[in-house]
């Protein structure tokens, strides 16, 4: 039985979907109840109340764990999910990181990722763990601007970073869950090249085959919608990458291909397969 937290995501979905069609057994775990993917058991239950996984966690012998943005914030203990998890029997986990831990260490959510990163690989259990940059479903805030206005919004639509398919993270995870050529691994998750928001807008627009405009925000005005859904570290520590992005944080990884064979798909690609919820 493979664990999948967040299981009703842009990652968990697609992988507790891949794991079922490879014929794994997978509980799908979320915090609210919702339609899970078919072929596994569905659990609702809130990673910050780690002592309430035991019925998601039973028989289970390997664990995702992907954090909800509340377990970002200061305060929260991440690490009792693992111990929750060992506890539990599971001898595998495979963590969802951030290339933020590398890039950019001493940020408030960073050293708390790294925090848990070390308690991780310190816990006795089997690990991989997965160091994605930003994502192409964050394009999904734009999905009502675009429907009413054909607009994206966004700040420094000039300057891009190399944003990944969630998909194609999902993938990765899968082979890390089953595959034990992965154990003890860290693997940095890029797309296959730098695309800045003005352009993601204009790949909008070939997919929909209707022109979008771009507006861009100030850094306050970004800020101020991120934080309904993150907390606020998250929110500056996010918008300091996009502004001004490392070396590190521009390089394509050859991780993607490294593990699937194959280039990881591009923001075109995404955009294609979830032009409905733009249209």
């Amino acid at each position: 039985m493979i664990v999948v937290t967040g299981a009703t995501g842009n990652i968990g979905r697609p992988l507790t979907e891949a794991l079922v069609a490879a014929g794994q057994e997978v509980t799908a775990v979320s915090r609210h109840a919702a339609a899970a993917p078919e072929g596994g058991r569905h659990v609702v239950a809130d990673l910050a109340e780690p002592a309430g996984l035991d019925a998601a966690l039973a028989g289970a012998k390997a664990l995702f764990l992907l954090l909800s943005g509340d377990l970002h914030a200061a305060g929260a203990n991440p690490a009792d999910i693992v111990r929750e998890a060992a506890a539990s029997g599971v001898r595998r986990v495979v963590l969802l990181s951030t290339l933020g831990v590398a890039t950019r260490p001493f940020g408030a959510t960073r050293i708390a990722m790294r925090a848990l990163e070390d308690r991780l690989r310190e816990s006795g259990l089997d690990w991989a763990i997965l160091r994605p940059g930003g994502f192409a479903s964050n394009a999904l805030w734009w999905a009502e601007s675009v429907r009413a206005q054909r607009m994206v919004a966004a700040p420094f639509g000039d300057t891009g970073v190399p944003i990944i398919d969630p998909a194609d993270i999902a993938e990765v995870a899968a082979a890390c869950l089953v595959d034990d050529r992965h154990l003890g691994e860290v693997y940095e998750l890029t797309g296959p090249a730098v695309i800045t928001p003005r352009e993601q807008a204009a790949a909008l627009a070939g997919v929909l085959g209707s022109p979008v405009r771009f507006h861009e925000l100030s850094r306050a005005e970004a800020k101020a919608g991120m934080v309904r859904s993150m907390p606020a570290e998250l929110a500056d520590d996010t918008l300091d990458i996009l502004s001004s992005p490392t070396p590190a944080e521009l390089r394509v990884s050859p991780d993607v291909e490294r593990v699937l064979g194959r280039a990881p798909r591009s923001f075109a690609d995404w955009a294609a397969r979830n032009v409905a919820a733009f249209r």
